[in-house]
């Protein structure tokens, strides 16, 4: 009972905040509030980021005619990171709004099937059906998948380097998603992931009650389509994106705002890149 309360406070609390606002930047205070393992670059890192997504979009001729939220991963091993963006499509300078950011993990190369994460635009489409995870845990004791009921957004088959063997390049499945709340999620920070992009749970969590990458989702919703991946106590944003942007900033070290979980330690019957 009191979880359900909770809840609903919460819920409660979001609708205000967002009520509040007159644009897509009523979730930065909702993302401070609900997204651990926050990162906190400063303004300059926001605008060099800001200016790479939108250069990222221009190389692939990807238009963006309406506001909306767009999430961006720097794969470079210093960085690991997400960053959420609003791009307010109504003014011609300043159109991207920093919401939040959070550490990731990519793909490390080195092992058989492990990929490097892929550059490039990609979208949530209806043509790849996310999916929930079942929280069940593999030989090393891992939920790869996150805690049961994590959704797992997937962006389908892509071409990617092999990191493995004469290397090259083969499909492989691209997802988002979160990892094990005990034993990976602290990690979180370094290249980790066989090239899907692993999560924090709670950004999981955030990404899917307001609709982040729903543009696609919702208005079969509205036309009564029954969609089960749906959350039924989501709080849907009216400026839902549905790109994932992924690019490599080219540091050369890792910077002071980055996470950097090197000191972690897994327990000894947990695999280093389970």
């Amino acid at each position: 009972m009191k979880k359900i309360l909770l809840l609903i406070a919460l819920l409660l609390s979001s609708l205000s905040l967002l009520s509040k606002a007159e644009d897509g930047t009523s979730l930065i205070a909702v993302f401070q509030n609900e997204v651990d393992r926050r990162l906190d670059p400063p303004p300059e890192a926001q605008a060099l980021y800001a200016q790479l997504l939108d250069t990222a979009l221009k190389n692939t001729e990807t238009s963006i005619t309406t506001s909306q939220y767009v999430l961006m991963v720097d794969r470079n091993p210093y960085v690991q990171a997400i960053f959420l963006y609003w791009l307010d499509a109504q003014t011609t300078s300043d159109r991207w709004r920093f919401i939040g950011a959070t550490s990731v993990s990519t793909g490390k190369p080195g092992k058989f099937e492990y990929f490097i994460t892929p550059i490039g635009v990609f979208t949530h489409s209806l043509g790849n059906l996310d999916f929930r995870a079942q929280g069940t845990r593999n030989d090393f004791c891992i939920r790869g998948f996150g805690r049961k009921g994590m959704r797992v957004y997937d962006f389908g088959w892509i071409l990617a380097e092999r990191g493995w063997g004469k290397g090259g390049f083969s499909l492989m499945r691209l997802m988002l998603h979160a990892t094990d709340p005990d034993f990976l999620e602290p990690r979180l920070g370094e290249v980790k992931s066989k090239g899907c992009i692993r999560i924090p749970t709670t950004l999981n969590l955030f990404i899917d009650r307001y609709g982040i990458l729903d543009a696609e989702y919702e208005p079969l919703l509205e036309e009564g389509e029954k969609l089960w991946v749906m959350r039924p106590d989501r709080v849907p944003t009216p400026w839902a994106g549905r790109y994932l942007v992924i690019i490599d900033s080219g540091h050369t070290e890792r910077p002071a705002w980055s996470h950097d979980p090197s000191a972690i330690e897994l327990p000894s019957y947990i695999t280093p890149d389970p």
